[in-house]
């Protein structure tokens, strides 16, 4: 796995009773397929594809001839507090933030406007005042947050934190949407009295 699972990757992977089963039997000493099957109660392939999820989440590792292992440092990962408290999920008194993003990822679009606006004043924090950005570049950029780039996109500019418009594309051949930054919380930075 490429990176440690947080606590909601561990609950989410043991949700389904196969896998739980299947990590039980490994930490009471299943270290082999047969013997997790059978500690387990599940037929072989049920129970391969039980220990290939949780090898694939990190939770489990080994196989093949050394055995399987309960990987006891990605529970203790998920259980720490995340380390980079600068992260907008973990500002205090931002309630609002803290359950919609995980991990730098926004796990929901809010469905309440008045929360929603909230991640939105978040997001267009991606976006330089003055700057202009081409549609490909507002996508990748909101796609780092949630798969549905498109819908954000939408609220963005329906909500009035950017404003988008045609501009020629620079073969001339045909436009291009381009969008800039038109409102949204700005940190201001400047000299400070004495």
């Amino acid at each position: 796995m490429e990176q440690t699972p947080g606590p909601r990757d561990v609950v989410a992977l043991l949700a389904e009773p196969d896998r739980l089963r299947a990590l039980a039997a490994v930490a009471l000493g299943a270290s082999y397929l047969p013997d997790v099957a059978e500690y387990a109660g599940l037929d072989p392939k049920s129970a391969a594809r039980a220990i290939s999820r949780l090898v694939a989440g990190g939770l489990v590792e080994g196989g093949g001839g050394e055995g399987y292992r309960v990987r006891h440092e990605t529970f203790r990962e998920a259980a720490r507090p995340p380390a980079d408290e600068s992260e907008p999920a973990a500002a205090p008194g931002n309630e609002v933030l803290r359950r919609f993003i995980h991990k730098g990822r926004l796990v929901a679009i809010p469905a309440a406007h008045s929360k929603r606006l909230v991640v939105l004043d978040h997001l267009a924090g991606l976006f330089e005042p003055g700057r202009r950005y081409p549609e490909p570049e507002v996508n990748e950029l909101l796609g780092r947050y949630h798969p549905d780039y498109a819908m954000l996109r939408r609220y963005l500019v329906d909500d009035g934190f950017l404003d988008r418009a045609d501009e020629p594309a620079p073969s001339g051949s045909r436009s291009v949407k381009v969008y800039w930054r038109t409102g949204g919380t700005m940190e201001l930075s400047g000299p400070t009295s004495s």
